[in-house]
């Protein structure tokens, strides 16, 4: 029977309880505080005879009467009994934290404390001493404001986050920010496996985990050893799915069968500002089915339902993803806001003591933990320390027989490249003929993919434009000529989807990932470059082409002005335009070789001249560090003429008649920036402030750079692409003319 439909779970036999979160809230004789959620776990299963625990449409057959000892079931309500406890109890350390910040939120975590506990305390397999362990599961909270549901697990579970940093949520140096944080240079959590804040962002970072576990399995396991068989989780509400990010790589996901990805719906029915149903009256349910997930709904503070779901959809491994829609009570266990807005945020803050009380917490004592729980998580980390132990001699035993896929991976873990300098020289020198950037990088990538064996690719359905496409490293995916090896990503025309799923592929720490697009439709997905910076993700890399107003005939909607410009704000973003072939060599290098963030890649649409006055390895190296001369003065050094991409061919046009005139190629100015002094000196002498700079774009981010700027501060025009740089200044001839009115 398809367990995809919507169901009503029975419990036992006299008693069938429906899942609609609003049948529960309108009937409050049926909201039992979890104080009794024990009493009534064991005394139902023993009046029962441990009969039921199913489904109308199917038995999960972990309750059968006909085959279950009683002894087997009191061990059973043992663990419900220790589940329904640890639950109540992180709801605690969720309120304690979020009332000594009077900040936070604090709804998600006592209305998801049941799915906290069956996942963290049953279904998920991990070792908190060896928090990078490649095969371990991997939690996504998607909805990461509620980030005390996050931290209380993690500290229940045994990861290296004391009750210390609980107690200093959302304060400086703490390793408890305000939303989950990816370890970096500012914050280092054992257990967070995704930077999460933007809502749909993390459920869509989770279809990238999903895919790279997919390609790693088709890598690395063997016919004899299974390396990589784990599951990815992703906890999401309501504004999740409202954000269209979720709607695309829901649709990809399914598309690629990704089957290990399970998603968690916490279904409350409340949004900050209204209740839910004042701007959503879908059904999520059939939509998700529509996009050909297997879905399931359930009581989201029934353990057992909650348990045996999970359980179910980690054992269907039939091509389809999983949606649970989980129907929850915001701020369940606080009377006095559960199940409205107002239990979103930190107006619960009060009540904090007495809903501690209601839900059987000892009176008086903050984030208490029980030594009935912290015992509990021993037995599961014993449990887990199993798994982990015989996966330990598992993968010994592949290494032993697999030595060089074994040195590929460690070396993809560690993220062991050649360095720069090297690669740069492995790669060999382009041709001198005028060639797009777009083109150079088509040949570059080959030897990337060479070079760098765990280096991907994909586009928002433009292989054939931005010519990013790995040849002979076949296409990821189910279906048609697709396999899960495959190097080359096709994320149809989701652009946002495919910046989220790159960086999910980041965080999951084997696979170098780049994606591409059109320059000017990185908007789209600027939001997932950004906390992409901030995780500091330098396994990333995005490759965007077709970089001004040489786009020509597609006219102003497709000619990018204010678009590079507005990526080099991003702090820690790498933004790379180069002028020719070989500086190409150099940006692409520069994307794998970085450790500490990503790297954005504007290549151009038409063709551009070489520099070969000046030798290939030396444009190589120049352009590595950011900027360098392009041609130096031979006289007494007058002028300073700074570009870059493009306009590097007319400046060197520009400065060949003028013998006091050096050209600085600028093709990266975060690079640039991160040189030594004496090195930024040597290239822009500060004794020399007559300087110009050219950018087909706007002007302003090169005054810090140049007294006078050449740019493109208006939207461009349909017309061929020399016609509209031409009339808009983009000529070597227009930057005489302008050098000529400089003092």
């Amino acid at each position: 029977a398809r367990r995809t439909t919507r169901r009503q779970v029975v419990l036992f036999p006299q008693l069938t309880i429906s899942y609609k979160a609003k049948f529960i809230r309108s009937n409050p004789q049926t909201q039992l505080t979890m104080k009794f959620s024990t009493f009534a776990i064991a005394g139902a299963a023993l009046a029962a005879g441990v009969e039921g625990f199913s489904t109308g449409a199917r038995t999960f057959g972990v309750r059968q009467a006909t085959s279950m000892k009683m002894a087997e079931a009191a061990v059973e309500v043992d663990k419900m009994a220790a589940l329904a406890t640890a639950a109540n109890e992180a709801r605690g350390l969720a309120m304690d934290s979020i009332a000594a910040a009077h900040s936070g939120h604090m709804g998600l975590p006592l209305g998801c404390a049941e799915i906290g506990a069956t996942l963290y305390g049953s279904q998920m397999q991990y070792n908190p001493s060896d928090t990078t362990w490649i095969n371990r599961d991997r939690f996504i909270l998607s909805a990461g404001h509620g980030s005390m549901f996050l931290y209380s697990w993690l500290n229940l579970a045994g990861f290296d986050l004391s009750i210390e940093e609980l107690k200093n949520f959302r304060q400086h140096h703490s390793k408890t920010p305000g939303h989950p944080e990816f370890p970096n240079s500012e914050h280092n959590t054992p257990g967070i496996e995704c930077t999460t804040g933007p809502l749909g962002a993390g459920v869509s970072n989770a279809v990238g985990f999903a895919v790279s576990e997919k390609m790693a399995a088709a890598r690395y396991n063997t016919d004899d050893h299974k390396i990589f068989d784990h599951h990815i989780y992703a906890l999401a509400g309501d504004g999740c799915f409202q954000e269209g990010v979720s709607a695309e790589s829901a649709a990809f996901a399914a598309q690629e069968k990704l089957d290990n990805l399970i998603i968690l719906y916490d279904s409350n029915e409340v949004t900050l500002d209204k209740m839910a149903e004042y701007t959503q009256s879908e059904d999520i349910i059939k939509r998700y089915d529509a996009y050909g997930f297997e879905t399931y709904e359930i009581d989201g503070h029934d353990l057992a339902a909650v348990e045996e779901t999970i359980a179910a959809a980690k054992a269907s491994n039939n091509g389809k993803p999983k949606f649970i829609k989980c129907n929850t009570i915001i701020g369940k266990g606080m009377e006095e806001t559960e199940g409205t807005n107002a239990a979103h945020g930190e107006a619960g803050v009060p009540y904090v003591d007495s809903a501690k009380a209601s839900i059987g917490l000892p009176e008086g004592e903050k984030w208490f933990v029980s030594e009935g729980t912290r015992d509990y998580f021993d037995g599961v980390q014993a449990k887990n320390g199993k798994i982990y132990d015989d996966w330990q001699a598992t993968y010994a035993s592949w290494k032993e027989t697999n030595a060089d896929l074994a040195k590929e991976l460690e070396d993809a873990v560690a993220d062991n490249v050649m360095p720069a300098a090297e690669m740069i020289k492995a790669i060999p020198e382009m041709s001198g003929d005028a060639e797009a950037t777009r083109v150079s990088g088509y040949k570059v990538i080959q030897d990337i993919a060479k070079l760098v064996p765990n280096y991907i690719s994909g586009s928002a359905d433009l292989h054939g434009s931005t010519r990013n496409y790995i040849d002979n490293g076949g296409n990821f995916g189910a279906g048609f000529d697709k396999t899960y090896d495959g190097k080359n990503m096709y994320f149809g025309i989701r652009e946002h989807s495919m910046g989220a799923i790159l960086n999910g592929i980041a965080y999951h720490g084997i696979f170098k990932a780049s994606g591409s697009t059109f320059a000017v439709f990185v908007d789209y997905f600027r939001p997932t470059i950004r906390v992409a910076s901030l995780a500091e993700l330098g396994r990333v890399s995005y490759i965007l082409t077709h970089d001004s107003i040489g786009v020509g005939e597609d006219g102003p909607t497709h000619q990018p002005v204010e678009t590079v410009s507005g990526l080099r704000v991003i702090p820690n973003l790498d933004v790379f335009r180069p002028g020719d072939a070989e500086e190409t060599v150099a940006a692409y290098v520069s994307s794998v070789t970085r450790k500490d963030g990503p790297t954005a890649l504007i290549l151009s649409r038409q063709n551009l001249d070489q520099n070969t006055a000046m030798p290939s390895q030396e444009r190589r190296e120049g352009a590595l560090k950011g900027a360098y001369v392009a041609k130096k003065e031979t006289a007494d050094l007058d002028l300073i003429i700074i570009a870059t991409g493009s306009e590097v061919q007319h400046a060197i046009k520009a400065g060949a008649d003028m013998p006091g005139a050096r050209v600085v190629s600028m093709p990266c100015m975060e690079l640039y920036e991160r040189q030594s002094e004496d090195y930024k000196e040597s290239v822009l002498p500060s004794s020399c402030t007559k300087r110009i700079a050219m950018e087909a774009g706007v002007s302003a981010p090169w005054y810090k750079y140049a007294s006078k700027v050449v740019g493109v501060d208006r939207f461009g025009f349909s017309a061929p692409g020399d016609i509209v740089m031409a009339e808009l200044g983009m000529s070597a001839e227009n930057l005489v003319e302008q050098i000529g009115t400089m003092n």
